[in-house]
């Protein structure tokens, strides 16, 4: 990842580290950089944003931004992140923007790109864009008159994606038997949900649905499943779905009031596919922080789990790399690649609901097919984290971890990209020797840190 780029585009605290001089400048960068891989005479862009009270602020910059360069721009407001990846293919734009930090805190925002085929910028297109941005936009074209690019809200945006993730429900009965209880995270999905299952037949109860520009995921949304699950409880609903701020994840709570992760989400709708014959290579992929009960679940039917680096990103890549149709992470972030080039948590919701509509089942009964292994993570503070590791007694303290866990067990160091941090995850069926190795390797990581 470069200085500004991370694995989700560019973030950071609103008006400090992303301000609106930089969107300014990306707004420049990106169009410029993305017209040239565009063979319009031309370039249009779609721009999103989620309900944080920034987002306007970072758009006008944005906008003004693009349309320095000749470039058009295309608004569809306040939508989830994974309806300007599928709009973007849809309308044949240069590129797609969503100004957003997903799960993030009110005071921290975020620039995403995505190119015309929807999926996220090759890291060789974001490092020119950054290059550009670092090294100033003051010397970028600059066309005057009837060249200056102009701004276009795209009123039918959000009914247009809507009929999209209706039509990827391929059950024949409808949801008339459900009663689901949402909650929008105070985020971008607080209209768009709602109408999704309420066409659907869905009896909606809707929950943290009124953003003011602050309360995005205060005390809400996938994050935060408290209020979810007492409303599950209370309305005696089927099923509650948490969606997080710019709704390209989901986590579910059973009739019961317990959660339901992505993990377990990925399982059921990879058993469902496997069964009916559309989990065509027989392979999911998940991170490395999944937990070992799901690749247990699915190696019990044959199916190959492949892993891979935390990131919706490195996700995708081992998903084309391997041509599997379903991966993703334990947070929620899901990719059904037959319909969708990201994660979207109404399209996972949506496949969640249509497993238990297609066998009948309640969602508890249907996460039993996984059991969640006991798992133990530590996060050990660490300055000079490469040559720690290095060690000679870290080292042979992961190898003997590593054989006492066993093919039941899991064990994964990974070092923070954001903080003086490595996380120790430890998972297996012993609660006991999970807490054992996780002594053992941070005894051997002190004492490398004293010599």
């Amino acid at each position: 990842m470069g200085i500004l780029f991370g694995t989700d585009g560019v973030r950071g605290i609103a008006n400090t580290e992303l301000t609106p001089e930089m969107a300014f400048d990306l707004g420049r960068a990106g169009s410029f950089v993305l017209a040239q891989q565009d063979s319009n005479s031309r370039a249009r862009i779609m721009v999103g944003k989620d309900t944080r009270v920034s987002g306007d602020m970072l758009e006008a910059a944005l906008l003004a931004g693009i349309c320095s360069t000749g470039a058009d721009a295309l608004t569809l407001g306040i939508i989830p992140t994974p309806a300007v990846a599928y709009l973007t293919q849809q309308y044949k734009a240069s590129c797609g923007v969503v100004i957003s930090a997903s799960h993030n805190p009110v005071q921290d925002n975020g620039i995403k790109f995505f190119g015309s085929n929807g999926y996220k910028l090759p890291d060789e297109i974001e490092a020119r864009i950054e290059k550009l941005v670092l090294a100033g936009t003051r010397d970028l074209v600059r066309p005057q008159g009837a060249d200056v690019g102009r701004i276009y809200d795209v009123a039918e945006a959000t009914n247009r994606y809507l009929a999209f993730l209706g039509s990827c429900y391929t059950e024949q009965k409808d949801l008339s038997n459900l009663t689901v209880v949402l909650d929008c995270a105070n985020g971008a999905a607080y209209q768009a949900a709602p109408r999704l299952w309420e066409s659907l037949g869905a009896r909606v109860i809707a929950i943290n649905n009124q953003p003011n520009g602050i309360n995005i995921n205060e005390a809400c949304g996938s994050t935060h499943t408290s209020s979810l699950k007492s409303a599950v409880v209370h309305h005696q609903a089927n099923l509650g779905i948490a969606y997080d701020g710019d709704a390209d994840r989901c986590i579910a709570i059973d009739e019961c009031g317990n959660e339901v992760d992505g993990d377990f989400i990925m399982t059921i709708c990879a058993l469902d596919m496997f069964r009916r014959g559309a989990l065509q290579p027989n392979r999911v992929v998940a991170t490395v922080m999944s937990n070992i009960g799901l690749e247990i679940a699915l190696k019990r039917e044959g199916i190959i789990v492949d892993s891979c680096a935390v990131g919706d990103r490195y996700v995708l890549e081992k998903m084309i790399e391997k041509g599997a149709l379903l991966g993703g992470e334990q947070s929620g972030h899901i990719i059904f690649l037959e319909h969708a080039t990201t994660g979207d948590g109404l399209l996972s919701s949506l496949k969640l609901a249509e497993a238990m509509q297609r066998t009948g089942l309640p969602l508890s009964e249907l996460a039993r097919e996984m059991e969640k292994q006991p798992q133990i993570l530590v996060n050990i503070k660490l300055e000079d984290k490469d040559t720690i590791l290095a060690h000679t007694l870290v080292k042979d303290s992961l190898l003997r971890a590593e054989n006492k866990l066993g093919e039941n067990g899991k064990l994964v160091v990974r070092p923070s990209g954001t903080e003086p941090l490595v996380r120790i995850m430890a998972q297996g069926p012993d609660q006991h020797l999970l807490q054992e190795v996780i002594d053992e390797i941070s005894a051997a990581v002190k004492e490398a840190q004293e010599k």
